[in-house]
């Protein structure tokens, strides 16, 4: 990855915090992509290097649009696109859910991918391709009680992903999907405060680290991933795992 353009929506905390620190440490240059402004700067000093800060509202097809061209301004291409912003609320059943919340779910999970590569790929297409890495969910194939916002959304995003690579891997994308398990992160905290279904009940020493995902995201974005292209890795498989030469 070293010079290697990456952008990391999503990076202000948790899987994309760490996802950028992981490509940090192979010499790739950074855009970091959320909405809060003052984590991502606090997480660009930290990085040092190559890094550009570009806030944005994933869910605002202008904006992603705008943190794109700033990207590729500063650094004169983008090899990486890591999907990875999302949100769990709410977390209701559809005939209690608030309208505004399930629609900001579809805003960010799903409209999200869409924006990011509508905006991404036609500038990697035109440079010969690139990698655009999206961070799934179990839920996109399972549905659990409480999270129909998060199980439709992350469902959808699943097959969008599948669209890209039916689309447009005959033009250099290599896209692909890691579903990382329960991850000890915001969101997790957020489940458990819900005691909504047995996510919520897991114990906090059963959620891997968000490091570990990060080190798969780096793994998928390089050559040693094509035979899995247009599919959904899984980081409870002990191959993955074993693989990246994380435990079990």
């Amino acid at each position: 990855m070293s010079e290697r353009v990456v952008l990391v929506s999503g990076a202000s905390r948790g899987i994309g915090a760490a996802t950028a620190r992981a490509f940090a440490a192979t010499g790739a240059r950074l855009a970091l992509m959320a909405r809060d402004g003052g984590a991502l700067d606090a997480l660009a000093a930290a990085i040092g290097g190559n890094t550009l800060v570009v806030p944005a509202d994933i869910g605002d097809a202008r904006a992603v649009a705008g943190a794109v061209e700033r990207t590729v301004a500063a650094f004169g291409r983008l090899d990486v696109v890591v999907s990875n912003a999302g949100v769990i609320e709410p977390i209701a059943a559809p005939a209690d859910a608030d309208a505004a919340d399930w629609g900001r779910a579809v805003d960010v999970n799903l409209k999200g991918v869409f924006h990011l590569a509508r905006a991404a790929l036609p500038g990697m297409i035109a440079a010969g391709g690139g990698s655009f890495l999206h961070v799934s969910s179990g839920a996109a194939h399972a549905p659990r009680e409480g999270w129909s916002a998060y199980c439709a959304t992350k469902a959808g995003a699943a097959m969008l992903m599948r669209s890209i690579h039916l689309e447009h891997a005959a033009q250099g994308i290599r896209a692909l999907s890691l579903s990382p398990g329960t991850v000890a992160t915001d969101m997790q905290r957020a489940i458990a405060a819900s005691g909504v279904n047995d996510v919520s009940r897991l114990p906090w020493s059963g959620h891997v680290p968000p490091e570990w995902p990060a080190r798969a995201l780096v793994w998928m974005a390089g050559t040693d991933a094509d035979a899995y292209l247009g599919q959904e890795l899984s980081l409870r498989e002990d191959w993955l795992r074993e693989t990246l030469g994380l435990g079990r």
